[in-house]
């Protein structure tokens, strides 16, 4: 079995345990990658490679943060959004370290586990090879009547804690072994904590929700007994997703621990076909160049561009929302900028990242706190701060592989962003910022100016849409 454990370091520097199973055959182009249910670890699932009985594969499988032989409070993560991520740096680690690109992969979640992997897939599109999800935990039934809103009162009022899993083994899976391993396991937890639980069912609402933009080739597994959680979000998540290739198997009688059911056979059959069958195949891609002009994307927007009834309480709502804007504008800044170029341009993007309020008076400098205070633009800059780690891991990247920095932004606004990630232990050799509007280009050429990066830096007038606008780059983009 040669089956190896080992760890590899998350992005925000948490070491996280995993299991490592070389392909019998020796091939190293291939990879399985193994995501457990809830409470569980890596040891429960790795029985997953027998089932499926291919030795041309290797299989990974991790302990999630706060599960098994991983760190953090157990059932506990800082947040879904960093499991997910969590998820991302995994398939990352084994993309750098065993040489297995991601088209050559296919991801196995159950539970918990798989609306992480819906989440992943969802938020990061990866080119993975496919998908197989059993049991997606998208609603958990929570037996108490308004369970769901009073844990979310207590933790607004308490903060995070804890609370204990119902579930007993006998309401997992029919077969004896796998209750008597899951009553012995000394690795498994009842806790969640309740941030989690909570932040579950938010993902889980959203991705259902925007199944639509998930494209990759997907097998869905849902247990017909099941007593953990709810079948509807299931059948609803495979109805909108966006996927050209899907199938969808309900297994009669099967509890919630699918793979892991007395009669898992009738789910690993038609699991194995359909890996084989993905494999066979060159890795599949949904064209999405037309969406804009016909696609669920497109009848979301053209429903919200259209006109609400002018006395309808939505109607209403807005008029006011608007007519408040338009007031604010007279004497806060941030609502200027929004009104006189646009509440999504460069202008007001820079206004934003420097999260200064402005006003003409008491009252416009409230309008404008409030307004820099939004979570949409509280959002935005940490996603600032985010691309400044992305830019100087990257440029470390580079430095360490002897190879040279250059630096091409195609639609940079006034380049706030590049600039301020560059610093005395952040330089790179050439830096190369585009924008389409002058009032951009003359803002960002101010700050170069100001900053003294006039011979690092440069800003031209630029449409990012035109092809002939990339030919014959000097020095070209690393």
């Amino acid at each position: 079995m040669n089956e190896q454990q080992k760890t590899f370091t998350t992005s925000d520097g948490t070491s996280l345990f995993y299991r490592y199973r070389p392909a019998k055959d020796g091939s190293t182009d291939k990879a399985i990658v193994l995501f457990h249910r809830g409470h569980e670890h890596s040891g429960r699932l790795m029985f997953v490679a027998d089932e499926l009985g291919f030795d041309d594969f290797a299989y990974f499988a991790w302990d999630a943060r706060g599960h098994g032989h991983s760190p953090g409070a157990r059932g506990d993560s800082p947040s879904v959004a960093r499991s997910v991520a969590d998820i991302q740096d995994f398939m990352q680690h084994i993309e750098r370290e065993y040489g297995i690109r991601l088209e050559n992969i296919a991801v196995i979640a159950q539970s918990v586990g798989a609306v992480q992997v819906a989440a992943w897939l969802h938020d990061y599109a990866p080119p993975v090879r496919c998908a197989v999800l059993a049991s997606p935990a998208f609603k958990v039934k929570l037996y108490v009547p308004f369970a769901r809103s009073g844990l979310r009162l207590l933790y607004k009022l308490r903060g995070n804690f804890f609370v204990n899993s119902y579930v007993k083994a006998h309401y997992l899976t029919h077969n004896k072994a796998r209750q008597d391993d899951f009553n012995r396991d000394p690795l498994i937890v009842r806790p969640i904590s309740v941030r989690i639980l909570l932040g579950l069912y938010d993902t889980a609402d959203r991705v259902v929700a925007d199944a639509q933009a998930i494209t990759t080739p997907l097998q869905l597994f849902v247990s017909g007994d099941d007593w953990v959680v709810h079948h509807k979000p299931q059948h609803d998540f495979y109805n909108h997703l966006g996927s050209h290739i899907k199938e969808r198997h309900i297994l009669p009688g099967f509890y919630h621990d699918t793979l892991g059911e007395e009669q898992r056979e009738l789910a690993f059959a038609p699991m194995r076909r359909f890996l084989r069958e993905r494999f066979a195949t060159p890795p599949h891609s949904v064209d999405v160049t037309n969406a804009h002009l016909a696609s669920a994307s497109r009848i979301e927007a053209d429903e919200l561009a259209t006109p609400l009834p002018r006395y309808s309480p939505r109607g209403l709502y807005w008029a006011f929302y608007r007519a408040m804007m338009r007031l604010g504008a007279r004497w806060s800044e941030g609502l200027r900028i929004g009104r006189d170029t646009g509440y999504d341009s460069g202008s007001t993007l820079d206004y934003v990242y420097r999260n200064t309020p402005q006003g003409k008076n008491a009252i416009g400098l409230a309008y404008d706190r409030h307004y820099l205070n939004a979570i949409g633009w509280r959002g935005i800059r940490e996603r600032k701060v985010n691309i400044g780690k992305a830019i100087a891991a990257a440029f470390g990247y580079l430095r360490a592989a002897g190879k040279p920095v250059h630096v091409l932004d195609i639609a940079s606004g006034h380049g706030r962003y590049v600039l301020d990630a560059l610093t005395d232990n952040v330089k790179p050799d050439s830096v190369r910022l585009r924008d389409y509007s002058p009032i951009n280009v003359a803002a960002g050429r101010a700050l170069i100016q100001e900053r003294g990066l006039q011979n690092l830096v440069s800003f031209d007038e630029v449409n990012a849409f035109d092809r002939a606008n990339y030919q014959n780059l000097n020095p070209r983009p690393t």
